[in-house]
Parts: structure tokens; sequence; C-alpha cells
């Protein structure tokens, strides 16, 4: 097996843009421009946020505020993923499960993660569960679509081959329902780890104590107005990083995707 190097062209282009971004960050920032109802007098240049976020690095708030979030996260992810993809596989493939759990669920995901947090706090004795149910609802619900179309998607002529095999019900159910929607499966989990971070930075900074979001909200009210975009590119990293990973897994899970293109 031959080990493939990643393309340094792939990365110009993107560099290009981050550099671009920034510089379009300091420009804005340092001339302290007012564009019509927009206003950067406030704003703080990127050498602002690079010396806080130093700053923070070299402090121990720094691993106790991100102890408390990673742990948030994963633990709703985890059971928003265990639930999204059981039910998800449940109505995909299920008249009855589609007909029974489908409605319900339907009238629930519109409903924003945000509102279910005066209802979590009355439910849980604990702050730190009702967080993690937050945190559990806004990754359920795209990886729940997730899997029902990935179900849905399979070509019917898949399962009536293997059944004319001669391929028991949990045999179609793992060798052709389960790989047919894993790229699916893996699309809602990426989706739904960033979800999971939109939510938790809310709850965070409502019912919270410690954690990323409540670092964010408590810069605010401090008025130290670097902190808050220091917190801010902290968790957008932390979200792209741990929705990357999931992808990477994915891949590694699917190899026959790989050898497919």
């Amino acid at each position: 097996m031959s080990l493939r190097l990643p393309n340094p062209a792939a990365w110009v282009l993107p560099g290009i843009s981050l550099l671009a971004s920034v510089l379009l960050w300091h420009v804005l920032a340092t001339s302290k421009l007012h564009l019509g109802l927009v206003t950067f007098a406030n704003a703080p240049s990127p050498r602002e946020v690079w010396d806080a976020g130093l700053d923070l690095l070299q402090s121990p708030k720094l691993l106790f505020h991100l102890g408390h979030s990673l742990w948030r996260v994963f633990a709703g992810f985890a059971a928003a993923a265990v639930a999204g993809i059981a039910l998800g596989l449940a109505i995909g493939r299920f008249g009855w499960a589609r007909g029974t759990l489908l409605p319900p669920l339907e009238v629930l995901r519109p409903i924003p993660a945000v509102a279910w947090i005066p209802l979590s706090v009355l439910l849980f004795p604990s702050s730190e569960v009702s967080m993690i149910f937050i945190t559990f609802v806004g990754a359920l619900f795209p990886i729940l679509l997730a899997t029902i179309h990935g179900v849905e998607g399979i070509d019917a002529r898949l399962v009536a081959s293997a059944r004319s095999l001669g391929a028991r019900r949990w045999r179609v159910f793992t060798e052709v329902i389960l790989p047919g929607a894993a790229p699916a499966i893996v699309t809602g989990l990426a989706i739904g780890m960033g979800t999971c971070w939109f939510c938790l930075v809310t709850a965070e900074m409502i019912s919270g104590q410690f954690g990323i979001g409540y670092y964010t909200w408590e810069s605010y009210t401090l008025q130290n107005y670097a902190n808050i975009v220091v917190g801010m590119l902290l968790i957008g990293v932390l979200g792209m990083g741990s929705s990357a990973l999931i992808r990477t897994f994915g891949r590694l899970a699917m190899p026959w995707r790989g050898a497919s293109r």
C-alpha cells in the first residue's frame, strides 16, 4: 500500500484566503471604519487578539475551560450519535417506525436547542447535565435526518439481490443497509459535531460557570474585546478540527469509497 502525501498545492489557496481575511480584519480594525450600520471602532486588531491568545495559552484557565467544554460536547455528541443512528436506521428501514417515531420527532426538530435551555434547567437538577442535554438536542436531528436519507437512498435492487442470494434480514442489515448509509451517516455526524459546539456555547453563556462559552461571555461582561475574539476563534478551531476528525475516521471506516474513486 502506497502512502499518499498531501499535495502542497492544495494548501496554497486556503492559505491565501486566510491571509487575505486576516489582512482585511487588520485594515478594518486599525482604521476604525464606520460602514453605515457597522462600526469597527471597538474591534480588536489581529495583534491584540494574538497577544490575548498567548496570555491565555500561558494561563491555567485554558485547560480548565477547555476540559469542561470538551467533556460536555463529546458526552452530548456520543449520546446523540447512538440515538440518532439507531432511530434513523429504524425509521428509514421500517414502516412502523416511520409512522410512530417520525411525527413527534418532526414536531420537535424545528425547535432550536436554545429554546430547550429553560426546560432543561427545570428537568435536570444539575446544570452540567442540562448543558450536556442541550448539546445532545443540537446534534441529534442532523444525525437522525442524515441517517434516514442514507437508508432511503440505498438502491432497492441491492437489497433484493442480497435476499435472492439467501442473506437473512440481519445480514442484509449489516452488509447492505449499514455500508450503503454509512457516507450519509458520517456527513450527519460531522454536521452534528459542529452544531454541538454552537449549542454548547449558548448553554454555557446562560447556565455555565466554566467552559469556552462562559469564558467568551465573561470577556464581554468585562469588556475584554480581544479575549472575546480569542474565545470565538478557539470555538471555531475546535469545531472545525472535531468535524474534520470525524470525516477522517469515516474515510478510514469506509475503505471501499477510496477504492471506488
